[in-house]
């Protein structure tokens, strides 16, 4: 009972700590506030996480790890590079979707803590785009695509999936969409941004 008790108090501050950074980030956050949240003493939420940087750590691996194991299934597969282009768009989308605060929380913290983000570069199932890199570069070789380099290929699909998530007030202004319309373009966008790549990158 200890062991369950134990987890499931941790599973409920990181739960009130990702609501209360995701709305103030790190700077503006404070124990006090997080340890409300999750309905505890400020004593206990010490007694888990000492320290408001190492509890903001745990909530970002947390959060980082629910998306990055499926990007990096998604180029490491056995599939064309068509293939990997409309999967990875289409679950990528489809997952912002349902937690749609994760694009702002890790760029919030690439921009603000860059050497914690090395310390993520070792995780198990952190994106390696290598196989990626080489089927690219046998495709070109071929003649079957037109020549680009594999890392501008890569980035170009991770810039058309995320910057609509992370600028959506901007656009939304651009655009004048309300907030069901905008969702419903980033749900178009699972199969229109990858048919722009592919086609943009087709002999």
């Amino acid at each position: 009972m200890r062991k369950i008790k134990d987890t499931t108090t941790e599973s409920i501050i990181l739960n009130a700590a990702k609501h209360i950074f995701q709305h103030k980030g790190m700077i503006g956050a404070r124990m006090q506030e997080i340890a409300d949240e999750a309905g505890i003493n400020k004593a206990l939420l010490h007694y888990y996480f000492r320290s408001k940087q190492l509890l903001f750590e745990a909530v970002f691996k947390k959060a980082f790890s629910m998306l990055a194991p499926q990007l990096n299934e998604v180029m490491n597969a056995d599939t064309s590079i068509c293939e990997k282009i409309k999967n990875f768009s289409s679950n990528y989308i489809s997952f912002v979707l349902k937690h749609p605060y994760l694009p702002n929380f890790i760029i919030q913290e690439l921009n603000r803590n860059p050497e914690f983000v090395k310390s993520i570069l070792t995780e198990k199932h952190f994106p390696n785009i290598e196989k990626f890199r080489k089927q690219v570069n046998a495709k070109v070789e071929e003649g079957v695509i037109r020549p680009i380099k594999a890392e501008q290929l890569f980035i170009n699909i991770m810039a058309l999936n995320i910057f609509p998530f992370i600028a959506a007030p901007l656009l939304k202004g651009f655009i004048n969409v309300n907030d069901k319309e905008y969702k419903q373009l980033m749900k178009n966008r699972k199969t229109e941004v990858a048919d722009f790549i592919i086609n943009a990158i087709k002999v």
